[in-house]
């Protein structure tokens, strides 16, 4: 009798069910433990001293005084860095602490550690600090365009100026193009600083170990990154930086570049004492990046008829003080910058420029973001030009399996555009309002109908998934089968971060599906396992996935040569483990002059259809259904991607209405949850969810990355909602209520 480790023995709670998630229940009932929760026998609390300057020239710094308070275990500045003083995920350009320069504001100046938080925070008012104010480059126009001063005299990249990366793509020839263009509409867009607003700070404890190295838990998305810039700045090896993950309270991209770790374990190492950082709120605002702002323009020429013949494009984005990503976040604007339709010639520019704004980096859609407002929002502007029904436009110009993109690569995989506007389409629209909760101003009962206009608005969205460009991405995984009082049981060991996302019970289900047991431990995700990558690009459910099912794969196989019989047989000569490596299949870069290539392993789509009230006489909104399509390729967990999909949907409508980082000369003027807006239950509309599951051929099971697309075309088809609703050009978003009224007369 062979094993019936497998498959084929069947088991509940497997691939394609909606499982519930083991964090769930804790969470909501506020017993989950988080980073900021962390706690250690002697530890102390660590602080981080800000510049409340963009721009300035550290002339002097004493820290005698806070020395001298008591309970102050230590104070460290830029001397005190035992490695590398930089670090950065793509180029190593930021400051541990600054030396002698501030290049925006609340940049880290000093550390103190002391024996309780408030101590620490009166230590930081005892610093003296001199600086000396200089011109602060606030405007990337001027930054592109070679003016203001060099935010860097000099560049660890080797560049020069202040552009970080000019993307160019060209595709078919433009000038022929606009000679068969009938109709031609161009219009500027842009799209204010985006905050992940994630409801958990940054935080992490740092506790010293015997050996000279340094245990590091903390919340994160990609650990092994993590320890690679730790190692540089603490000038420590590998096997010295340890790192655990914490509970994580929300990601979306902004915990992927460091925050507490390098400057906990400088603490923890300095002290020989286990040191906490865990960052306020407003604190919080200045210790991660943000969404890059961004001013586009879009021109689109087509024949009368409605069939596109060319995108002319030209992306800008603000990247702050710092490099962060900003190299790839354009990059990936500027690839989906002719949206999900098939446009034969395109010409796009895409710039990131450094200022003296806060940092920007990776969030949510990554880029494809502010480009899919762009392009969606100028195909309604076609539309009104034509005469035509936009989602007629859209329809006719639908991307397709073989598709060929600016970038030159052709689309191999499932192509679903049109399919997921129809879906759309033919889902009946909601009712008039009724009741004065279902109007703009809500329970404010400030309207009773008059002045209420309603919009309906469409927008699909196409972003690639994984890391693109010729990136080696690979996701490592190790399983163990053994016994437990006379039960298999297997236990699963990644580095994959949980961020909410699910992937500790994606894991489980993969496990219990390929071996066919019940009992599945997922251990906690640190350095001891391999690589898993980041959890970002909505990759990881892929890869890790993929590297979990290999390595059950390989479990089955080895359990398998020890003969027939029952598992609980087999296994008495010991338990069966396996490491697999996963790695999806090979990319290109772009090449610097048309920026051609095959960049991208795969393509996710989303579509949505806003309706919307709109109060034209006060400039209130009430989006009445937030309706969306998407293909998830094979839902692994239903549940759960629902929940991922309504998450991006509400950073969208967020993004559309209220959210914005308000940054004037350089200053945060709006760095707390009391002036920065975020949508909350009452904001929110029904959002039904139509998942179309179109088995991609490369990826495990034929699943499909889901937590990015549906960020993409959230915010454009609220906005071509409004814009249905009031006429008006809105060509900036968030939008604002004053954008929709007559000023002017009154």
């Amino acid at each position: 009798m062979r094993s019936t480790i497998g498959p084929a023995a069947g088991t509940r709670h497997g691939v394609g069910e909606s499982v519930r998630r083991p964090d769930g229940r804790l969470k909501v009932g506020g017993a989950f433990a988080y980073a900021s929760d962390l706690r250690w026998d002697s530890m102390v609390w660590g602080a981080t001293l800000r510049s409340p300057h963009p721009s300035a020239r550290i002339v002097r710094l004493d820290a005698s005084q806070a020395r001298l308070l008591p309970g102050v275990v230590a104070v460290l500045t830029h001397e005190d860095v035992p490695g590398s003083p930089r670090y950065g995920m793509k180029v190593a350009d930021q400051p541990v602490l600054a030396a002698g320069r501030v290049r925006h504001q609340g940049e880290p100046v000093a550390l103190v550690a002391a024996e309780h938080p408030e101590t620490a925070r009166r230590a930081l008012r005892l610093i003296d600090v001199t600086y000396e104010e200089l011109p602060a480059l606030t405007d990337p126009e001027v930054a592109v365009a070679g003016g203001g001063p060099p935010v860097h005299e000099r560049r660890v990249d080797g560049g020069s100026g202040n552009v970080v990366r000019h993307v160019r793509i060209r595709h078919g020839d433009l000038a022929e193009a606009r000679r068969l263009a009938e109709v031609v509409v161009a219009g500027t867009y842009e799209v204010g600083m985006q905050d992940q607003a994630f409801l958990g700070p940054e935080a992490g404890l740092a506790v010293p170990g015997e050996d000279g190295g340094v245990d590091m838990y903390v919340s994160t998305q990609w650990l092994h990154d993590d320890r690679r810039q730790m190692c540089a700045a603490l000038g420590l090896p590998p096997e010295k930086v340890r790192l655990t993950l914490s509970g994580v309270g929300g990601a979306f991209g902004g915990r992927e570049d460091v925050s507490v770790q390098i400057h906990a374990a400088m603490l923890a190492l300095h002290t020989g004492r286990p040191v906490k950082m865990s960052y306020h709120r407003e604190e919080s605002f200045f210790g991660h990046v943000h969404r890059h702002p961004a001013r586009m323009r879009f021109e689109h020429g087509a024949t009368r008829d409605g069939r596109l013949v060319y995108v002319k494009a030209r992306l800008l984005f603000d990247g702050g003080a710092y490099t962060s990503t900003s190299q790839v976040v354009i990059a990936n604007g500027s690839y989906f910058a002719a949206g999900a339709y098939d446009v034969p010639h395109a010409e796009i520019d895409g710039y990131a420029v450094f200022t003296n704004n806060p940092p920007c980096g990776a969030m949510r859609g990554f880029g494809a973001v502010q480009s899919c407002y762009g392009v969606e929002s100028n195909l309604d502007r076609l539309a009104r030009a034509l005469r035509m029904d936009p989602l007629e436009l859209r329809l006719r110009n639908a991307m397709t399996t073989g598709t060929v993109l600016p970038t030159g690569q052709s689309v191999d995989g499932p192509a679903p555009a049109a399919e997921l506007l129809c879906r759309l389409r033919d889902r009946p629209l909601p009712p008039p309002p009724t009741g004065a909760f279902a109007r703009p101003g809500g329970l404010n009962n400030t309207s009773h109908g008059e002045g209420v206009r309603r919009g309906v608005g469409y927008a699909i969205g196409v972003k690639a998934i994984g890391f693109s460009g010729g990136v080696d991405d690979r996701s490592t995984a190790r399983v163990r089968l053994s016994l437990a009082g006379g039960e298999p049981v297997a236990e699963v060991h990644t580095a994959a971060a949980e961020c909410g996302q699910g992937i500790v019970t994606v894991q489980a289900q993969i496990v219990r599906t390929e071996l066919g047991v019940e009992r599945v431990v997922v251990l906690p995700a640190d350095t001891r396992a391999g690589d898993a990558g980041s959890s970002s690009a909505s990759r990881i459910t892929w890869m890790s996935g993929g590297a979990v099912r290999g390595a059950c794969r390989a479990v089955r196989e080895r359990l398998a040569e020890r003969g027939d019989g029952p598992p609980a047989e087999l296994l008495k000569d010991g338990p069966v483990e396996a490491e697999y490596t996963y790695a999806h299949r090979r990319t290109y870069p772009i090449d610097p002059e048309r920026g051609q290539g095959d960049a991208h392993i795969a393509f996710a789509f989303a579509a949505h259809r806003a309706v919307v009230d709109v109060d034209t006489e006060l400039g209130l909104v009430k989006v009445v259904e937030l309706a969306t399509a998407q293909d998830v390729g094979k839902a692994v967990n239903p549940l759960a991607v629902e929940g991922q999909i309504e998450g991006g949907t509400a950073q969208g409508l967020g993004l559309a209405l209220m959210e914005e980082l308000q940054v004037s000369g350089g200053r945060v003027r709006n760095p707390s949850f009391t002036d920065y807006l975020i949508p909350t239950i009452a904001d929110m509309p029904p959002v039904p969810v139509d998942l179309l599951e179109l088995p991609h051929p490369d990826s495990p099971y034929g699943l499909n990355g889901v937590g990015e697309p549906p960020a993409l075309s959230s915010t454009p088809a609220v906005v071509n909602a409004l814009r249905a609703a009031t006429g008006r050009e809105l060509p900036r978003v968030p939008v604002r209520p004053d954008d929709f009224l007559d000023l002017e007369g009154r």
